[in-house]
């Protein structure tokens, strides 16, 4: 009993103790609302309605009205460089940066946004001597991050490296996989410069920090080459296939140059031939195809199309077919000429031609007809595709040109007709 007239006596001051804080709560917003000028709440209004320029201008009187209110001046920094206003946008941050005021977390802040005021409008240096500011404290992370980029971009590989290193350590996310492009790159500097030795120590240096680093090998066997070392060189090349056999076709016409240096031709092309299973047979099929044609003949390289078609049929391996068949055509009908000529003499045709049957004739016409249709069609529509952004190229990037991420396209190519998203080139 006296449990139930406690609960009645304690609804009524709980109900009470709640009328007053929701009281306390709206004189205070209230409060709040009337210290904020008339402007600011103009400035969401256009905020809203997606109208940035009338925004900007509220916003502009709210902060000459309240020069205190930093968090205003983010704002203000921030709509200045969306819009493109990098002047603007430095000027803001850099008044913040200025204030003697500002708590040292704001401070790096401002000095954040202004570093990235930098980067958008192309002041690299300016960029960098403010983001190095911030080694420590909140926006370390972040800072170190742009700082990766704006490397990227001025190609300041061994300033990329140590910052990839000092990344890894504060988040512990993997940059094995940059670092060894990175050190790449440096291979190539060299090789510009004809430094063969430090070439190949960048290489192995790429390919210790990543194993799987193709690009290494690639470079490591064009080096070999270089120096007279064929066998090298092959032997350089056949190994992607232990270390990653997708990327096989990326080298696929270097090999076969290798062996033919050698007059191993036929060897070459029977390794590879031994590689053109369901994943590596659309990629092969070029350099097969004309090794083929080039080592064997005509009639062998129409098998091996017939054969690709029967097996993973695909546009590049008709075309290749229609392309050997009109060559087979064509060389049928100047073989009939050739035997006719020979057999009556020159004087005895009216007309050449006319020592081919008609219907051959008219099939190598119509065989090259389609092959020069098909080729039309067909010539840019192969791509290698990013794996993150879209982005579509008839070469291949170890950094797409789109995203700038490393590694993202596969090495092979996909067979679009246009407009199923990403940008191309």
């Amino acid at each position: 009993m006296d449990f139930d007239l406690w609960w009645l006596l304690a609804i009524p001051l709980v109900f009470g103790l709640g009328w007053v804080a929701a009281r306390l709560d709206a004189r205070q917003l209230l409060t709040e609302q009337a210290s904020l000028p008339r402007s600011y709440f103009k400035g969401l209004n256009f905020l809203l309605n997606e109208q940035p320029d009338k925004a900007i201008d509220a916003f502009i009187e709210v902060a000459r009205l309240d020069p205190e209110t930093t968090e205003l001046h983010f704002a203000l920094g921030s709509l200045f460089r969306r819009r493109g206003e990098t002047e603007r946008a430095i000027r803001v941050h850099q008044n913040l940066v200025n204030r003697p005021d500002l708590p040292p977390n704001e401070r790096d802040h401002a000095l954040y946004e202004l570093g990235q005021d930098f980067l958008r409008a192309g002041l690299l240096d300016r960029a960098e001597e403010s983001l190095r500011m911030l080694m420590d404290g909140t926006f370390a992370e972040p800072a170190k991050r742009v700082l990766l980029e704006l490397y990227e971009v001025e190609k300041e590989w061994r300033k990329a490296i140590d910052a990839a290193r000092e990344l890894q350590t504060l988040q512990g996310q993997d940059y094995t996989v940059q670092i060894a492009q990175f050190c790449c790159e440096l291979a190539q500097e060299s090789l510009q410069r004809k430094d063969v030795a430090a070439a190949v120590e960048w290489l192995e240096r790429a390919l210790q920090e990543n194993p799987k680093n193709v690009r290494a090998t690639i470079q490591l066997g064009d080096v070999a080459l270089g120096k007279g070392e064929t066998e090298g060189a092959i032997k350089r090349w056949r190994s992607i296939e232990q270390q990653n056999p997708a990327f096989l076709p990326l080298v696929a016409e270097r090999l076969m140059k290798a062996y033919a240096q050698l007059g191993r031709a036929a060897e070459g092309l029977a390794w590879l031939r031994s590689k053109m299973d369901a994943r590596l047979g659309p990629e092969l099929l070029d350099v097969v195809y004309r090794y083929e044609l080039d080592v064997h003949g005509i009639d062998d390289a129409v098998a091996l199309m017939r054969e690709q078609i029967r097996r993973q049929p695909s546009l590049m391996a008709l075309t290749r077919l229609v392309e050997a068949e009109a060559t087979r055509a064509s060389e049928a009908v100047s073989h009939e000429v050739a035997t006719a000529v020979a057999s009556v003499g020159d004087s005895a045709l009216a007309d050449p031609v006319e020592a081919g049957s008609n219907a051959d004739i008219q099939r190598a016409q119509d065989l090259g007809a389609i092959r020069d249709l098909l080729q039309s069609r067909t010539r840019n529509l192969a791509r290698y595709t990013c794996q993150e952004c879209g982005f579509r190229a008839r070469l291949f990037y170890w950094q797409c040109p789109g995203c700038n991420r490393w590694e993202t396209y596969a090495p092979r190519r996909t067979e679009t007709l246009g407009g199923s998203g990403g940008a191309s080139m």
